[in-house]
C-alpha cells in the first residue's frame, strides 16, 4: 500500500468541490483499507473515498485521509449457477461492462455514462432510466464494507441484512465499499429508436411512451418546443450497431464537438442562447440501431458541466416540467443544456431516490463557468413543492430534516450508521448536512 502526504489538492470532475485532504492512500486489497483506517482512527483523522469524482456534491470530499481505489480493481469472480459477478469496488464501469460482454454476461441496466467506479455510482444511487429494471444498486446482492473499526463487514439479504438494506446506497457514510457482487444475466440486444418530438406531444404520450417501452427518456431543449426521446427495448437481432461515421457525427462531432462549441459561444453571449438553442435541438435526426447494451445505454460526455436532479413520483413528472417550463418562459434565464427526464420503477433500498414509489426524473444542467444557481434554485422549488428528492451526487440545498420528510425509512439509515459509525469516521461536512450529526 502507497501512502504520501497530500501536497496538491483534490478536484471533482466538474470543478464544483475542491478538497486538501492530509495525506493519501492507494490499498491494494481489503486488508490494506482495514489497515489504512485503523492507522486514520489512531490520528483522529476522518476517512473518505474518492473515486472517479463525477458527483457535482462534496460527498466524497477528504479533509483527512482520502483512499484511492485505483488498485481496488477487477473481477473476482463469476458464478453462472448463481448468475453474479464480484468485483473489486474501485473497478471503473466501463471495464466491467466490457468485461462482462467478453464473458457473454451483462448488467440489466445501467446509467448513461460509465466513467465512475463501481462502488461511486452504486453508492450515490446512480440509475439510468427503465419501466421495469431498476438503478445500478438494484443489481447488488452482496457488499463487503470495511467499518470504522477496521473490520470488514460481508452483508446481503442474508448476511447482516439490516446493513443490506441501506448499504446498496449508502452515501460512503457507512464504511469504505471493498467489494460489490452483482446480479447478471445473458448478453442481450437493444433496439434504440432516437426520434425528434415536440414538447406537447411528448408531455401528452408521456404515459403510453413510458408503458410500451422497457426503457424510455427524453430530453426537452430550453426556449424551444421541441424534444429528443429514446426508446431501447429488447431485441431478437440480428445487431445492427452504428456505423463508424455516423456514430463518430452523431456522439463526437454533435454531441460533444459542436456542443461544445455552443455552449462556449452561449457563456460569452447569452442572448443568443435561444437562437443556438432552436439550431442544436434540430440538429440530431432520427436514428435506429440495435446493439449490446452497455454501447446503447451509454455515450460520451465530454462536455463539463455542472447538475441538479429530482425523483419525483412518475404522475408528477409532466406537472412538474410544465412548470418548469412556464418558470424559463417568463424568467430572464438563458438555459443552453437540454433538460432530461428518465423513469425508474419502486425499489427496496432505504435511501435510493426510488425508494417505496414509481419515479420519474428531471436533471437540470448548466455549462461548467456558466452562472447556474439561479436556475437551480428556481427549479428546486418546482421539485421540493412535488415531494422530490434529490440526486445524492447532484447539487442541491436541501438538509437532514427537509430530506427525512421525503424518505420514509430516514431512520433506518441513520440507526444502522449510528451503530456502525458512532464516532464519524466516515463523515464529512457534506455528509452532516444531508444526514444530521
Amino acid at each position: 500500500m502507497s501512502t504520501v502526504r497530500a501536497t496538491r489538492a483534490w478536484r471533482n470532475w466538474a470543478g464544483t468541490v475542491t478538497a486538501r485532504p492530509v495525506r493519501e492512500v492507494t490499498p491494494a486489497s481489503a486488508a490494506e483499507v482495514a489497515d489504512a483506517v485503523r492507522r486514520a482512527a489512531e490520528d483522529g483523522l476522518r476517512v473518505k473515498t474518492a473515486g472517479a469524482g463525477h458527483s457535482f456534491t462534496a460527498i466524497a470530499a477528504a479533509d483527512g485521509l482520502l483512499i484511492r481505489p485505483e488498485l481496488l480493481t477487477g473481477i473476482r469472480r463469476i458464478d453462472r449457477t448463481a448468475m453474479t459477478v464480484t468485483v473489486e469496488s474501485g473497478t471503473p464501469l466501463k471495464r466491467l461492462n466490457a468485461a462482462l460482454a467478453r464473458e457473454g454476461l451483462s448488467l440489466t441496466n445501467m446509467g448513461d455514462i460509465m466513467e465512475q467506479t463501481v462502488a461511486g455510482a452504486t453508492s450515490t444511487g446512480t440509475h439510468g432510466t427503465g419501466r421495469d429494471s431498476a438503478s445500478i444498486s438494484a443489481q447488488i446482492t452482496a457488499l463487503e464494507l470495511v467499518t470504522a473499526d477496521g473490520s470488514t463487514l460481508h452483508c446481503s439479504k442474508e448476511e447482516n441484512p439490516e446493513v443490506f438494506a441501506v448499504a446498496r446506497v449508502g452515501l460512503g457514510a457507512l464504511g469504505v465499499i471493498t467489494a460489490i457482487t452483482f446480479a447478471v444475466e445473458p448478453l442481450f440486444l437493444l433496439n434504440a429508436r432516437e426520434e425528434p418530438m415536440t414538447f406537447d406531444r411528448v408531455t401528452a404520450e408521456f404515459d403510453a411512451l413510458y408503458a410500451e417501452n422497457e426503457h424510455f427518456e427524453f430530453y426537452w431543449f430550453p426556449h424551444t418546443g421541441n424534444c429528443n426521446t429514446k426508446r431501447n427495448n429488447r431485441s431478437a437481432g440480428p445487431a445492427a450497431p452504428l456505423g463508424a461515421v455516423s456514430g463518430w457525427i452523431e456522439d463526437e462531432l454533435l454531441a460533444n464537438g459542436l456542443f461544445q462549441a455552443v455552449n462556449s459561444l452561449g457563456r460569452a453571449v447569452p442572448a443568443a442562447i435561444p437562437a443556438i438553442a432552436g439550431i442544436a435541438s434540430r440538429a440530431l435526426s432520427a436514428r435506429t440501431y440495435t446493439d449490446i447494451p452497455y454501447k446503447v445505454f451509454t455515450s460520451p460526455r465530454r462536455v463539463r458541466f455542472v447538475e441538479m436532479e429530482y425523483a419525483l413520483p412518475r404522475e408528477a413528472a409532466v406537472p412538474a416540467l410544465r412548470e418548469v417550463r412556464a418558470m424559463i418562459e417568463r424568467s430572464p434565464l438563458r438555459i443552453s443544456f437540454p433538460v432530461e427526464v428518465r423513469t425508474a420503477p419502486a425499489d427496496d433500498m432505504a435511501l435510493s431516490t426510488a425508494s417505496g414509489r414509481e419515479s420519474a426524473y428531471i436533471a437540470v444542467h448548466m455549462y461548467r463557468g456558466t452562472p447556474y444557481r439561479a436556475y437551480f434554485a428556481a427549479v428546486e422549488r418546482i421539485m421540493t413543492a412535488h415531494g422530490g428528492r434529490p440526486h445524492w451526487g447532484k447539487l442541491h440545498t436541501r438538509d437532514a430534516a427537509s430530506l427525512a420528510a421525503v424518505y420514509p425509512r430516514f431512520g433506518e439509515f441513520t440507526a444502522v450508521r449510528d451503530r456502525l459509525d458512532p464516532e464519524r469516521r466516515f463523515g464529512n461536512d457534506h455528509l452532516r448536512r444531508v444526514l444530521g450529526d
